[in-house]
């Protein structure tokens, strides 16, 4: 492996390592009886847009500071276009990452939202993880 690979590898290792906890955050605080919504739907964001990350630093594939997860979908989609289409739904988790972390800007998200912000965050990092190795 060169040293490039050898760096890259630790990276994606890294950016994997920080969407786990996020999601492992997330999954806690919905166990919570939903009384952490918007900060388990933020985490779910973190967690999608790391595990993104992950896999465009596994392929080399250059982006930018961005918590706009279409942006990083469309990359994927530069590679993978199947992949890119079976995640897609998961653009909705953006304003999560945002919007929720501040008074008047969006609405509490809702138990319902939550539960799909998890249930997106677990789908990207069950189709991203195997393609990480």
């Amino acid at each position: 492996m060169t040293p490039h690979e050898t760096a890259r590898q630790k990276i994606v290792s890294e950016w994997r390592r920080k969407a786990d906890t996020d999601l492992a955050v997330a999954e806690r605080l919905m166990a919570d009886e939903g009384i952490f919504l918007n900060a388990a739907a933020f985490h779910c964001q973190q967690a999608a847009e790391k595990y993104l990350k992950a896999l465009l630093t596994h392929w080399d594939i250059e982006f930018p500071k961005t918590h706009v997860l279409a942006a990083l979908v469309a990359l994927v989609e530069s590679r993978d276009d199947v992949l890119a289409r079976s995640m897609l739904d998961v653009i909705i988790l953006t304003p999560y990452g945002v919007d929720l972390r501040y008074p008047g800007d969006r609405p509490d998200a809702s138990a319902d939202q939550a539960r799909e912000a998890l249930r997106l965050a677990r789908l990207v990092r069950d189709k991203v993880v195997p393609l990480l190795s």
